[in-house]
């Protein structure tokens, strides 16, 4: 019974939301469900101002799924500049997975990648998965419908299914004869200029015609920039704040910590709380380092500086 009432308390918390204001809030902007182990998914900022992205999270509701325990949390650290966006792509690399591998270009065009054999993670999903975009634990955005599997009543055997544009089924693919029918198995979506907030109810029915533009598998070209009604093309801006992403943060000892940001880094310092300092380049070899918390320092190639946090575990 009580597991019972915590996913009834869940439900509850996932689909109750007040609408979020035109352009106040960040929310995913193009997603890509490719062959194997080819995913990504891109958020972006259509504020007029620089967003931390620690309090974000990306996650999974696997199969229907009313957490998202089972399916994987990525958490975000960073900066993300106005009208910029963040690209998260699966870190598979191993050309010998059962399960496919990340083909590397697709890893290149990303600001971040999951670690390597680190399943379950969010990018490890399939058409049916629900994707979900957090702040502070509430969900802002949402791909698909929370607590539901579109694949259940397919007619189409040994696929993972998704959604579709086919209202009399719910918008589930319950009544599909062709997979390319699937809106989010198999195919790249990319927001429409006009959607200016993200659909903070995950409980809702998705129909992806709405909102989405819908290309063909393996198409890529796009990832890194997005145009919206809000600010217009997120690439055009020279003179936007520069955006940097930490990660993994927290990391553990031992682990390689990347820096990747819209503008060349030049140096990273950590300075820890007894006052020592040490300074690297765009990567951080946390081997050498004890476990905790320390101030991160970056220096960019154009003379601007930012200031984090990273903890050691």
């Amino acid at each position: 019974m009580r597991k019972i009432l915590l996913s009834i308390s869940m439900l509850i918390t996932i689909s109750m939301s007040a609408q979020i204001i035109n352009c106040s809030e960040l929310f995913f902007s193009e997603y890509v469900e490719g062959w194997a182990q080819n995913k990504a998914i891109e958020v972006y900022n259509p504020t007029n101002a620089a967003i931390d992205l620690s309090n974000y999270t990306i996650e999974r509701y696997s199969n229907g799924d009313v957490t998202s325990l089972l399916g994987g949390i990525t958490s975000l650290t960073g900066m993300l500049a106005s009208g910029d966006v963040f690209v998260l792509t699966n870190g598979e690399t191993d050309t010998s997975s059962t399960y496919g591998y990340c083909d590397p270009v697709l890893i290149a065009l990303g600001d971040m990648a999951e670690p390597n054999g680190s399943y379950p993670t969010p990018l490890h999903m399939n058409g049916n998965d629900a994707m979900v975009l957090t702040k502070n634990g509430a969900i802002i955005d949402v791909i698909g419908k929370v607590s539901e599997d579109p694949a259940v009543q397919s007619t189409i055997p040994n696929i993972a299914g998704g959604w579709t544009d086919d209202a009399s089924a719910g918008f589930t693919d319950a009544n599909i004869v062709d997979v390319d029918e699937i809106w989010t198995m198999n195919h790249t979506l990319i927001r429409k200029s006009t959607v200016l907030y993200g659909d903070n109810n995950g409980m809702d029915l998705f129909n992806p015609s709405l909102e989405w533009d819908s290309l063909p598998v393996g198409t890529w070209s796009n990832l890194g920039a997005h145009t919206c009604d809000c600010l217009g093309t997120s690439s055009i801006n020279d003179n936007k704040i520069d955006s940097y992403i930490i990660y993994p943060n927290p990391a553990r000892r031992g682990m390689m910590v990347s820096v990747n940001a819209n503008t060349v880094v030049k140096s990273v310092l950590l300075t820890n709380i007894l006052g020592e300092q040490v300074r690297f380049n765009e990567s951080i070899n946390t081997k050498g380092l004890t476990k905790g918390t320390y101030i991160v320092d970056i220096e960019f190639s154009n003379g601007n500086f930012a200031k984090n946090k990273l903890i050691i575990e």
